[in-house]
């Protein structure tokens, strides 16, 4: 499954914006910056949080370290200036499978989980995002399974 979310993306120069993005690239910007909402969703942006997206990006995205720091950059820019997290999960749903999604909500449950605390706002985030990605009943609470290795 992390093959199939891999093969969507490609490496191309950072943009400024994400609406600006090459379409591969306007998805990877949309993924991190779902990583990042959830991240903060505590209000605790911790520095694990940070190392665990930078990690994911480079494996998901075959970036070096440097990339995946410039796209958590644009990422946090585009995060900061949206309204809602409508604009990132409509472009996910719109370019992901079924199976890509469930991948990306798994990913999500690991940034809850990496400061080994679930705060509320989490929980609900996890929740809500669950639903803009449209996925199944049970398909959120087994991606938390997984990801917490229960």
């Amino acid at each position: 499954m992390f093959d199939a979310l891999k093969a969507i993306f490609t490496r191309t120069p950072a943009p400024a914006d994400a609406a600006d993005a090459a379409p591969d690239r306007a998805l990877q910007i949309a993924a991190c910056a779902l990583l990042l909402e959830m991240a903060h969703a505590d209000r605790d942006f911790s520095d694990v949080e940070r190392r665990h997206i930078e990690e994911i990006a480079m494996r998901q995205f075959e970036l070096d370290a440097d990339e995946a720091r410039a796209l958590m950059a644009v990422a946090e820019q585009a995060r900061g200036r949206a309204v809602d997290l409508h604009q990132f999960t409509s472009l996910v749903s719109q370019h992901y499978d079924e199976g890509q999604r469930m991948v990306l909500a798994e990913l999500l449950w690991r940034i809850v989980y990496a400061d080994g605390t679930l705060a509320e706002a989490e929980a609900q985030l996890a929740r809500k995002i669950g639903m803009l990605l449209d996925l199944r009943p049970g398909y959120l609470s087994e991606a938390r399974k997984r990801a917490t290795g229960g």
